[in-house]
Parts: C-alpha cells; structure tokens; sequence
C-alpha cells in the first residue's frame, strides 16, 4: 500500500494538483465545458465587470469574455502555475482579462467594484467559506449578482469516486470529510444557504443542475491516472506497480462506457445570490 499524505490547498494548487490540471487542461476543459456554458447563460446584459473565483487555466472566464467582450473580466486563483496558461489563453484569442494570483478569502479586492461574481467549481476549497463570501460581498456592488456552479454529494457523483472504491483496498488515499475543503465540499446545499446568509448574500437560491458531460474513451487513462486522489497516488509509485492498479481501476469505469465516449451525468448545484 501507498501512504498519502494530505496537503494544504497552497501547496496542493502550486504543486501536482496545478500542473497536472494544466497539462491536462484540453480534456478538462472538454469535459466541463457544460458548466461553463450554464454561467455564460446566466450573464445579464446589464454587466460590466466580471470576476471568476477560482479560475483555474480560464475556460470559464474566457467563454463568458467570449460571449461578452464588452464586459471586462477578472479571474483569480491560488494556483500560479493554472493562472500562467490561463494568461497565454487569453492573449492567444486577444482577450483582455486580468488574472490575479491570490486566495479569494484573504486577497483585498477592491470595495463594491464587480457586478457579477462566478465560479465553475472553484468556491470549495476555501478553509473559511464563510469569511470568503463575506469578502467577495465586500468586493460587489450593490445588486451584484452571484452565481456559482458546485457538486453536490458523492452518493450522485459516482463517476467521480469509481477509481477511489476500485483501489480502496490498495492504497491509502486523504479522507473526504463531510464539510471539508474538496470536491464535495458543498454537498449539503442547506449549509451553503446558510453561509451565504449570514455571509451578507441575500435571495439565495441554491437548485440542483444535473448535466451531462463527455470525455473520449481514451482520454479515460490520462483522467484516471494523472487527476484528483487516485492520480496523485499512482505518480508516487513504481511504474510497473501504478499501471497494474491504473488497469485495476480503468476495468470499473465499464458502466459509464458509451461506445467510443465515456458519459458522466454531473449532479450540481447552480447556486444564485444577489447583494
């Protein structure tokens, strides 16, 4: 067995974590291009300044400044590496967007300056969502809206544990605790609400948005071997070893095989707020 030892959202997002979401950022983007889609949807026609928490290598940034190139668009992320490619995206399609290098729990936004706050998956690894609502409150103006995209629990996201509960008895993997930061962080959408109250937000709507998302049959491998718990653990092994548990795994994502394409139904939640 393989020990695997928990790291700090820093650390994780300037590490393994960040490098391989940006080399693997084409699959990535193609898989969750749904729910960049659903914020671009959302945008009034009223908004001029747009920032995007956790932003990641840019998609969602870049289809809504793509949708809306009157709307000047800031995104901010922990991760330095994420944010570097983010960059170059951005000036390859000629886009102007800032990118901020920055925890948005802590960073010193300017007051009352955007009317439009997203996030596609980036609101739950805060260590204090509460203290991080409030600040990016402080940093809308009056009537700004907010809408971010987040999973709901694990039990309705079974494609994204298959790996962890195929090799659960092989390696020893970080313990996803109700609450905690992480993927599931938001899957009790009555606690979200309640952050968000008492964080300043006001009509919270927090509603299920299930989507169907795709990745080739053969990017399964990359996606399996190289992302999120599993991935990580499989890096530190020996190479004969991690591809005997990567065939291991591979085998239990038969069900959601469809042809030459692997099918994930996303279950999320589209989560509205207005100051």
């Amino acid at each position: 067995m393989a020990d695997s030892l928990p790291l700090d959202q820093n650390t994780l997002w300037n590490g393994p974590a960040g490098e391989n979401w940006v080399a693997q950022q084409t699959l990535l983007d193609g898989l969750f291009q749904p729910m960049a889609d659903a914020l671009r949807d959302e945008l009034p026609a009223a908004v001029t300044e747009l920032l995007d928490i956790g932003c990641g290598t840019g998609a969602s940034t870049l289809t809504a400044a793509t949708a809306r190139p009157d709307v000047h668009c800031t995104g901010v992320d922990i991760s330095a590496p994420m944010l570097t490619l983010a960059r170059q995206r951005a000036a390859a399609i000629g886009r102007d967007i800032d990118f901020i290098v920055a925890d948005a729990q802590r960073h010193a936004f300017a007051t009352a300056r955007y009317d439009w706050i997203q996030s596609r998956f980036g609101v739950m690894f805060f260590e204090d969502t509460q203290a991080a609502f409030a600040n990016l409150h402080r940093a809308a103006r009056a009537g700004a809206g907010l809408r971010f995209i987040a999973w709901r629990s694990a039990q309705e996201n079974p494609f994204m544990t298959t790996a962890e509960r195929a090799l659960a008895d092989q390696l020893v993997l970080p313990a996803r605790a109700p609450g905690a930061p992480g993927q599931f962080a938001f899957a009790d959408g009555e606690r979200v609400r309640q952050l968000l109250q008492s964080a300043g937000w006001q009509d919270v709507d927090v509603s299920p948005l299930d989507l169907t998302c795709f990745l080739t049959r053969d990017a399964l491998a990359s996606y399996v071997g190289q992302l999120g718990p599993v991935g990580l653990a499989l890096r530190a092994l020996p190479v004969e070893r991690a591809a005997a548990l990567l065939q291991q795994a591979l085998a239990a994502f038969a069900p959601f095989i469809d042809g030459d394409r692997v099918r994930v139904e996303a279950a999320c939640w589209m989560i509205r707020a207005r100051t």
